[in-house]
């Protein structure tokens, strides 16, 4: 997924003249087939309407994604929502085309992210963005996104918990935030583990470099997807064949959630294109 920023990457007196710069971009860029999302800015400017209005009417039909930042509430998502409809409509694009992409980056947004998460069919992915958020809850840090030694712990862990199970709740993708030491990868690496070993299905890059990263760790290794397809080879034996409901791999017990789970490794890796090894 790639996504073109009409927020903070902006200065607000270029707001404005940023717009038909992102629809020339969509329009005549080679996109192939990614998802394409553009992030508008919030609710507590006064530039949104403007933003999704000029972007989407006149770029919607590429467009895969709207990215709402700093979402405090699911009334803000239902706006979007109703907003894109109208959009949709006058601009003849099927109602529903444009999806929603939240970012939680304050206090209240994580108060409700549950509401927030259901707010809307047209929601797929919620994002945690941890720079905003250090700033909202007054965390004596001047980068976000990073380690902090001082700190006995995941100083982010029950944030990064609690949206993990808002966005799982409701059927979402689960995105954590930019890594602000770019040129650090081997940081990157080690402070990524923690999402992914929660559950998140990716996290931001910044730079090419970056990306690499990130797609080695959030992706499975060949070992872990070939076990997931032995895995679901012995559960159907032990199911279809045998008529058990668990049976015994190797040294371990799996049944039905051992299903689930390696179902998941072999979608994941499939996506990120791996095969079975032969044999």
């Amino acid at each position: 997924m790639t996504f073109l920023d009409l927020e903070d990457a902006v200065a607000p007196l270029e707001k404005e003249s940023a717009r038909p710069k992102v629809v020339d971009a969509i329009k005549n860029l080679p996109w192939d087939d990614r998802v394409l999302c553009v992030r508008v800015n919030a609710w507590d400017t006064e530039w949104t309407y403007g933003d999704v209005i000029e972007v989407v009417g006149n770029a919607g039909e590429r467009l895969d994604e709207i990215m709402l930042p700093k979402v405090q509430s699911a009334a803000e998502v239902v706006a979007l929502d109703l907003l894109l409809t109208q959009v949709e409509k006058n601009s003849g694009l099927p109602v529903g085309h444009i999806g929603i992409e939240a970012q939680i980056e304050t206090a209240r947004g994580l108060i409700n992210v549950d509401e927030i998460c259901a707010a809307s069919p047209r929601l797929e992915t919620i994002i945690f963005g941890p720079a905003d958020f250090a700033a909202s809850i007054e965390m004596p840090v001047l980068t976000g996104g990073v380690e902090i030694p001082e700190y006995p712990g995941d100083h982010f862990n029950y944030v990064f918990s609690r949206i993990l199970m808002a966005g799982r709740a409701n059927g979402l993708q689960v995105i954590d935030g930019p890594f602000l030491k770019v040129r650090e990868l081997d940081a990157l690496r080690q402070y990524s583990l923690r999402t992914r070993m929660l559950g998140y299905d990716g996290k931001w890059a910044l730079t090419p470099d970056q990306a690499v990263v990130l797609n080695e760790v959030y992706s499975p290794t060949q070992e872990q997807f070939d076990r997931a397809f032995d895995i679901l080879d012995a559960y159907q034996q032990a199911t279809e064949a045998d008529r058990k409901g668990a049976v015994m791999f190797g040294d371990e017990m799996i049944d039905e959630a051992s299903r689930k789970m390696a179902i998941k490794f072999v979608s994941r890796g499939e996506r990120a294109g791996l095969t079975r090894s032969p044999g």
